[in-house]
């Protein structure tokens, strides 16, 4: 992997977004037919989560990637208020025991692997290699390309349908963007990687049956307009924080 990474960034984090995406749906398919939802994919999730943190820390990466305490306040971070907005959105409609206690810590689990890979691939991987070119088209990339990552929902039988699952990836892309904002304001990925995994985790408990298309079309809304309007408030307080040190 050392080899890989030193040659190029992009290409070993493109390399681990295939890994990831394969594997997880191979877990999901073999889960599903053997009748135990994610008894196959946690331990790809935990075992690829072990493998990335071991080399990153090995390679003395754990400040590049944010696997460190933020750099700035909570206050000025509005004390994380929008992400506990957001972790709220799975449990509107109520709260319902989805799957068999054994399936629900299976699935728990297996989400916060899934928030610490996803928010150390793209938020960490791709983006610290593609910023080197660029902030902004970094930012945009990344943001973009987690969102659509999303479409693989379609394919990898976990039967989602094709608008919840197109809402799905618009709301996404939003999330990236709030996550690769705080990700620059703050220079830790913690926040994020907890966040990410908590929100995934909390969906084993919301009631499906008790939404709507238009509830679903709501709860994207907020989402997105929550997402982007934290995320555009982290932007100006960089521009604010770089004008103020160039006056100093």
């Amino acid at each position: 992997m050392k080899k890989l990474y030193e040659k190029s960034e992009i290409t070993f984090a493109i390399l681990w977004i295939v890994v990831y995406c394969v594997l997880l749906s191979v877990g999901d398919a073999v889960s599903a037919n053997i009748g135990t939802e994610k008894a196959v994919t946690l331990p790809i999730a935990a075992a690829l989560s072990v493998i990335l943190f071991i080399y990153i820390k090995k390679s003395g990466l754990m400040n590049k990637y944010g696997f460190c305490k933020p750099t700035v306040s909570a206050s000025r971070l509005l004390f994380y208020i929008p992400l506990l907005l957001l972790l709220s959105v799975n449990l509107w409609f109520g709260i319902s025991v989805n799957l068999s206690l054994t399936e629900t810590i299976l699935y728990i689990l297996t989400m916060l692997c899934v928030g610490f890979l996803e928010e150390t691939i793209f938020r960490g991987l791709l983006f610290k290699a593609m910023a080197q070119n660029g902030l902004k088209s970094a930012i945009v990339i990344s943001s973009l390309s987690f969102g659509m990552g999303h479409i693989i929902n379609l394919f990898n039988g976990s039967g989602a349908e094709l608008v919840p699952n197109l809402l799905q990836i618009v709301y996404a892309a939003a999330t990236g963007f709030m996550l690769v904002m705080l990700y620059c304001k703050s220079e830790s990925l913690i926040s994020c990687i907890v966040f990410h995994g908590v929100f995934n985790a909390l969906s084993v408990f919301s009631r499906e049956d008790a939404m709507t298309l238009g509830s679903e079309v709501a709860s994207c809304a907020f989402i997105v307009l929550i997402s982007v309007g934290y995320g555009v408030y982290l932007i100006r307080s960089i521009k604010t924080e770089a004008t103020e040190t160039d006056k100093k």
